[in-house]
């Protein structure tokens, strides 16, 4: 009974503080990954331009931000960051410690590490593109802005979505690195429970069985998207148009 009432059937429970986490931890995690999205878009189109520099700055990026540890990168963006602030506050004359967003932070830092992950995976399902269906699209005349809108976009998209999952997946499980950073996300709201009621198994394992559903039904979604994806290839592809 005591355990019921722990987790949210009693009026001290920290089951409603868990629920609203995990839609905390979907939330950065969204956001994260839209702005991977954006960075990875670019960096996949640097690498592939052919531009030595371009191509160099892309291979720098998709390097470091994976072989960094995603703590440390988080601890750069929301440390080094409140710093930065701060000290523009100085200048503009504002006394006091300015301290980014942990929503912000977390969001950013988690969307850079996915941005180097995403152009990897942009750039493979660029490479899986038939050549024979961007050239059937210039010998027809179609301008470069319609190829991308109506070839490589839909081609791109299809191709990434498996990877994207696993992107996903993994930006998911980086929200917890964002507890250090005092957002209450899932796994903070996790130690904040076990701590205040010395609960520690009960509440690790109850984030984790949280982490686990939406781990599961993300992968379904994804796994959904693909399927529906490759059925609607046939009749978008260039050959049967």
């Amino acid at each position: 009974m005591a355990t019921l009432e722990l987790l949210g059937f009693g009026s001290t429970g920290w089951g409603a503080l868990l629920i609203l986490a995990a839609l905390m931890t979907l939330a950065v995690t969204a956001t994260a990954l839209a702005i991977g999205a954006v960075l990875g878009a670019i960096v996949a189109g640097a690498k592939l331009s052919g531009n030595p520099l371009l191509v160099s700055l892309g291979n720098v990026y998709t390097t470091v931000f994976r072989g960094v540890p995603e703590l440390l990168i988080i601890y750069l963006i929301y440390f080094g960051g409140s710093s930065a602030v701060t000290s523009i506050g100085k200048v503009m004359g504002y006394e006091g410690f300015l301290g980014l967003p942990s929503f912000a932070a977390g969001a950013l830092a988690v969307g850079i590490i996915s941005g180097s992950y995403q152009a990897e995976v942009f750039r493979g399902a660029y490479l899986a593109i038939a050549k024979g269906e961007l050239e059937a699209a210039s010998a027809i005349g179609m301008h470069r802005g319609m190829r991308f809108r109506r070839i490589i976009i839909p081609q791109v998209l299809r191709f990434a979505i498996p990877g994207l999952g696993n992107v996903w997946q993994l930006s998911l499980k980086d929200s917890a690195l964002i507890s250090v950073t005092g957002l209450a996300e899932l796994m903070r709201t996790s130690q904040v429970a076990a701590g205040s009621t010395r609960q520690y198994f009960l509440f690790f394992i109850a984030g984790g069985c949280l982490y686990l559903i939406l781990t599961s039904l993300s992968d379904r979604i994804f796994n959904g998207a693909e399927r529906r994806a490759n059925r609607s290839m046939p009749a978008s592809a260039m050959g049967q148009a």
